[in-house]
């Protein structure tokens, strides 16, 4: 069984920073496409970031373009999405997803493991 576990969301004014980390476990992810969504109060969930399984390649929503980066840790099991920045509209609760694919994936149906979320709450 896989595990997906985020951490490091919290309180941050807008314009702040914030490091959220996704740790996987129960199979080696170095073959594993990576993601993160997000959900904001009374919207649907929402693509904002993927990485390749060996970290070469990324890809952005447009919104979070020059901000937000995701990376892979040198294990490869854990991924990181750091985010700067911050704006007020997005707060919400940010999922890490996991697939056995070499490509980037952008949509949630092509991801097949979630992680529960960790609530990001951006104030003005």
């Amino acid at each position: 069984q896989v595990q997906l576990v985020e951490s490091g969301g919290g309180l941050v004014q807008a314009g702040g920073s914030l490091r959220l980390s996704c740790a996987a476990s129960g199979r080696t992810f170095s073959n594993y496409a990576m993601g993160w969504f997000r959900q904001a109060p009374g919207k649907e969930r929402e693509f904002v970031t993927a990485i390749n399984m060996n970290g070469g390649s990324t890809y952005y929503a447009d919104s979070v373009k020059g901000r937000f980066t995701i990376s892979r840790g040198n294990g490869k099991n854990t991924v990181f999405l750091q985010m700067n920045s911050l704006r007020t509209e997005e707060t919400g609760v940010y999922y890490c997803a996991a697939a056995l694919s070499r490509g980037i994936l952008k949509l949630q149906d092509e991801y097949d493991y979630w992680g529960q979320g960790t609530q990001v709450t951006v104030s003005p």
